[in-house]
């Protein structure tokens, strides 16, 4: 099984863009756990177009009242960002190497260079009791040094996978990211997996089992105008069971 946890990002960029609480982003996230998934996903950038700071403390609130759900915020971990989760202390916090202009994630931490500046981020979240995830490209030979600068769970960026779906070379793909996971899972880490991925290609990324976790936004979102937002939730997770 592998569980859900629904990127709320394109409900927040909704909200905002009439300057009211409406779609209101706590409303859609205690509707999406009522309907079975495992948790929620923030991705507040720096000009909070979608998600806010301010969003990340009321899902704390609100995933009190689900035990077992989890709550990850997502971002680059620049001070005031740090500053936010380490005062809400979600469950998981999965850092992303996004610079501040970038429209959307897309590509992962390069450890070689960057270990020296994760260290200490990484050391500060975990002395918090909050689970660290690296968001890394599927690139077998970097998940060891993922598991030796200090994080718990890679998330495999998987823009590649979901290009590939459906291509000629969309076999070669899949196997690289199953042995990036797996070689991840080699080193002592657990998998995560997300960006693209929606209701035709997710369920092929996990079902051989070592895909601990997706996070699911955009496309989430964008199937919902069609089907409907609970029947989309319940589609994904019938997938993934």
């Amino acid at each position: 099984m592998t569980h859900l946890s629904v990127n709320l990002n394109k409900i927040g960029l909704l909200r905002n863009s009439r300057g009211r609480d409406y779609p209101n982003l706590i409303h859609m996230a205690e509707r999406t756990l009522g309907l079975g998934a495992f948790g929620i996903t923030i991705h507040p950038r720096p000009d909070q177009r979608h998600a806010t700071y301010q969003d990340a403390h009321d899902l704390k609130a609100l995933l009190k009242r689900f035990p077992g759900a989890e709550l990850n915020i997502e971002g680059f971990p620049d001070a005031q960002f740090l500053e936010v989760v380490l005062e809400v202390e979600p469950d998981q916090c999965t850092l992303v190497p996004d610079d501040p202009n970038q429209l959307t994630s897309d590509h992962g931490w390069n450890l070689a260079r960057d270990q020296d500046a994760l260290r200490p981020v990484i050391a500060q979240l975990k002395a918090k009791g909050i689970r660290v995830v690296l968001f890394m490209d599927p690139d077998a030979d970097s998940m060891a040094m993922a598991k030796e600068v200090g994080a718990d769970r890679v998330e495999l960026y998987t823009e590649g996978y979901a290009n590939a779906f459906g291509q000629e070379n969309f076999n070669d793909t899949l196997r690289q990211y199953q042995h990036a996971a797996q070689a991840a899972l080699d080193a002592g880490l657990t998998v995560n997996a997300g960006h693209d991925l929606d209701l035709n290609n997710v369920q092929a990324l996990c079902e051989q089992g070592r895909i601990a976790e997706v996070s699911i936004g955009h496309a989430l979102t964008t199937e919902a105008l069609d089907m409907g937002w609970d029947n989309v939730v319940k589609a994904y997770l019938e997938r993934l069971n």
